[in-house]
């Protein structure tokens, strides 16, 4: 049994189904990709997972109990976090205290005391953001912007983190660094869902991956049988990117 997983989930938005009947699993200790075309349903998909939008059917289950009915903050104290398609960052504040905002979920995750400080200064370290951590937000470039919404994610304690373009704006360098960061964090046992359209990236990272086109899922497999796969190459990926 997956850590997260959906059974049958979807999604309709008047007389459009934007999520049908998706089924996946997301595992301890390892990287699941969700990728295909803008529309595909991915970030509702997310929304799902995490409270913000009711299916019309099927179930959302973390470690084995439904939690299809909870309320998003209760999903969080159970471990879920995500960041967005949309950077949301308070560009007022320092990339320190956008970080230690999260503290409050981090001590409702913890019975004993936290010195949310501390833990602050450890993500940052962790998520290589201690050099900026001082600059207002708003001075930041998008690229390590990204990289703080993850750290803001990681101050919560999660055991699941669902990522909605993680990579959307990050140069070559910041791109290779970030998967360095993905890859420690699975390793350490978090179970990540990555949704990007970066591809060489979710094909490094990632073990397993999902394909969803018009809402459902078309292929399930490894880096080598998705790129294989003839329903992805005609759906989305395409010859040219297969081959390279």
């Amino acid at each position: 049994m997956s850590l997260l997983e959906t059974r049958g989930i979807t999604v309709r938005f008047g007389g459009n189904t934007a999520v049908d009947d998706v089924s996946i699993g997301v595992d301890e200790g390892r990287i699941t990709g969700l990728i295909g075309p803008n529309g595909a349903g991915k970030t509702t998909l997310f929304n799902t997972v995490t409270g913000l939008q009711k299916p019309a059917s099927g179930r959302v289950l973390l470690d084995g109990a439904d939690i299809t009915r909870l309320a998003p903050a209760r999903r969080a104290h159970l471990g879920m976090a995500r960041t967005f398609q949309r950077l949301e960052l308070f560009l007022s504040l320092s990339v320190r205290d956008n970080v230690r905002v999260a503290g409050d979920i981090l001590r409702a995750n913890t019975r004993h005391r936290v010195d949310v400080d501390k833990e602050t200064d450890r993500v940052l370290s962790r998520t290589g953001l201690g050099d900026i951590a001082h600059l207002e937000m708003s001075d930041v470039p998008t690229g390590r912007a990204r990289v703080v919404e993850v750290a803001r994610a990681l101050m919560t304690s999660p055991r699941v983190l669902l990522l909605d373009e993680p990579a959307s704006g990050q140069t070559e360098q910041e791109t290779e660094d970030f998967a360095g960061l993905l890859a420690g964090l699975a390793a350490e046992g978090l179970a990540i869902c990555l949704v990007e359209h970066d591809l060489p990236l979710v094909m490094k990272l990632c073990s397993t991956i999902h394909v969803l086109d018009y809402g459902a899922v078309i292929a399930s497999g490894t880096p080598k049988e998705i790129q294989e796969s003839p329903e992805v190459i005609a759906a989305y990926i395409g010859t040219e990117e297969v081959t390279a």
